[in-house]
């Protein structure tokens, strides 16, 4: 059969030439100039002191990385210039942010993955963490039947981890360069690079989870503080663990020394993880959820990601209004918008889990017929309780998306965690990386609010075996002819749902430029908690107070989401929108 997204890759000189300029501090390329609105003719009207105002985009023609972290994303670019495809691109960058900014990045967590090629093949690979052999239902309740932290910090809260299994499944089916050539990068990271202001900051935030573990404390708190802006930062065991699987792939990381390593931190932390659970892990291909919405189509991902399917009914549910006659960031447009997530949150939480442990009504809850019944039970001018809606009965911030797209055409959209900041705060000994602390996503208790106000039921109530439920929603989307038109996805826990609708709704409906639909401020509603969350100072005064009189509750918050975009235009132009609220970077050539 004909894969026409193989390319033969150039050998690297060794790929790195390059990462000698990174170690010494390299230069980032600059944004080139371009057109203020390539995705469209939509201008944003945001309050005059919105903390991101629309800056220009990255430009290129042959290739684009948008990532969270300067770093990696220039890994991504040099894979791409050395012959890789996006899939080789993206398995590069997802080992530099293993290193370089490991509060998220990671080979001790999972995610997800959407792949478009150029030949117009959709895959969706799952390489979520799985709940240990010896996990069970109650595991995180105390003797009076109360949920306690133990899934939040320390060894109890890792599930299996995914990553490496998953790059390797993807590396497999779709990568061009050798597996060797896309780990070295990461390795010659790991042996040391200047220590960045973001990731400074980032470690003194998580100081004093990461100071409870000595390995942890290790690594990332020599001397009790991190090191300095602009010092050498080397991590060498990581820098080892990345060698072995470099050299012996996922075999060496699920049955090796590392193994080893990561079992003899468990029990010495009574963790859970053992040998057999690592051994039985198994990335798996899905079939993407695929929606139609006002001529294009939306690629995203199915369960155990609530994203795909929780987002579908979400676009089926407003493509019944008018959204830009409403206008963009209106009273009327929100109100609709938040009814719509308010309903698709209900079965959320009532029905998705791990298909391989749940049996769930997919089609019925993506399907049309659904949608008409949820928006026909919308008050045009009244919010709706949430108690009235659903059979009512997270996942954190500190994931990481990553956006690329080739100059053939592929497309690759990667969502990635180890959840909590700095996962577990359990860094392995003698093998430099963080474990997940994916366990608090399940239902700890059904019918109780997560660490961060899910209130989820049966369907992802613990089991061993079980991947835990997520929100992450790795997105791409289907121009009318058929070009890949948008890749984008972002972290946001519970809200990552609803920020990629906003993404696909600030393209389509409202037609905004792509640097400013990443920079405009966004909303967000889950069901429970029955308030609309919006960004400090993001909203019109006079839109939230008309808002309010319609019954909703309105929160702020400081921040909502790290998008990172691709916008392929139809002169198949590639703008790279990368989220000033992180400092995300976006490189193209």
């Amino acid at each position: 059969m004909s894969r026409p997204w193989l390319r033969t890759g150039r050998q690297l000189a060794p790929v790195l030439a390059f990462v000698g300029g990174l170690t010494a501090g390299c230069a980032a390329p600059a944004h080139q100039p371009a057109a203020a609105g390539p995705s469209g003719t939509g201008v944003a009207a945001v309050p005059a002191d919105w903390a991101y105002p629309s800056t220009p985009p990255a430009v290129g023609r042959r290739g684009m990385v948008v990532t969270t972290d300067t770093l990696a994303t220039t890994v991504g670019v040099e894979i791409l210039r050395a012959g890789g495809n996006a899939v080789d691109a993206a398995i590069a960058v997802q080992f530099a942010l293993a290193v370089t900014h490991p509060q998220a990045g990671n080979i001790g967590g999972g995610g997800f993955m959407i792949v478009r090629t150029a030949d117009d093949t959709r895959a969706a690979l799952d390489f979520r963490e799985r709940a240990p052999r010896t996990s069970s239902r109650d595991m995180y309740l105390d003797e009076a039947g109360a949920v306690t932290d133990r899934s939040w910090t320390g060894h109890l809260a890792a599930g299996v981890p995914g990553s490496v299994a998953g790059m390797e499944a993807a590396h497999q089916r779709f990568g061009t360069l050798p597996w060797e050539t896309l780990l070295e990068p990461a390795i010659r990271l790991a042996e040391g690079f200047p220590m960045t202001g973001e990731l400074h900051g980032a470690l003194q935030g998580g100081r004093q989870r990461l100071a409870s573990f000595k390995p942890s404390a290790d690594v990332f708190l020599p001397g009790g503080e991190p090191v300095a802006p602009g010092v050498p930062f080397a991590q060498p065991d990581l820098a080892r663990t990345l060698r072995a699987i470099a050299s012996g792939g996922a075999e060496a990381f699920y049955r090796g020394w590392i193994a080893d390593s990561l079992v003899a931190e468990m029990t010495r932390g009574e963790g859970l993880i053992r040998h057999e659970d690592l051994a039985g892990y198994e990335a798996v291909w899905r079939d993407p959820v695929v929606v139609e919405y006002r001529g294009r189509e939306i690629i995203s991902m199915p369960p155990p990601s609530s994203g795909g399917v929780t987002m579908s009914q979400m676009l089926q549910i407003v493509e019944g209004f008018d959204l830009a006659e409403e206008g963009w960031h209106s009273a009327d447009a929100i109100h609709l918008m938040v009814e719509a997530m308010r309903r698709a949150y209900a079965d959320r939480n009532h029905y998705l889990g791990d298909p391989d442990h749940v049996d769930m009504p997919i089609d019925h809850l993506t399907s049309s017929s659904h949608a008409d019944s949820l928006r026909t039970s919308i008050d045009l001018d009244r919010a709706s309780p949430s108690e009235a809606v659903g059979p009512a009965p997270a996942e954190s911030s500190e994931t990481t998306h990553f956006s690329i797209v080739d100059g053939d055409g592929n497309a690759v959209a990667v969502t990635t965690t180890i959840n909590g900041y700095f996962g577990s705060a359990v860094t392995v000994r003698g093998a430099g990386f963080l474990l997940n602390n994916e366990m608090d996503d399940f239902s700890a208790k059904p019918g109780s609010p997560n660490a961060f106000g899910l209130v989820q039921g049966e369907a992802n109530a613990i089991q061993p075996g079980k991947r835990m439920l997520s929100s992450m929603t790795p997105t791409i989307v289907v121009a009318p002819d058929g070009r890949t038109e948008l890749v984008t996805g972002t972290p946001g826990g519970s809200t990552i749902i609803t920020i990629v609708f906003q993404m696909v709704t600030n393209q389509i409906d409202f037609r905004l430029p792509v640097q400013t639909s990443v920079n405009a401020p966004r909303f967000h509603h889950q069901h429970l908690p029955d308030a609309i969350v919006v960004e400090q100072g993001g909203l019109d005064p006079a839109v939230l107070a008309e808002l309010e009189r319609r019954g909703h509750e309105v929160r702020i918050r400081s921040r909502l989401g790290d998008v990172q975009t691709i916008y392929v235009a139809p002169d198949g132009k590639l703008y790279g929108a990368a989220d000033p609220r992180l400092l995300g970077f976006a490189a193209g050539y």
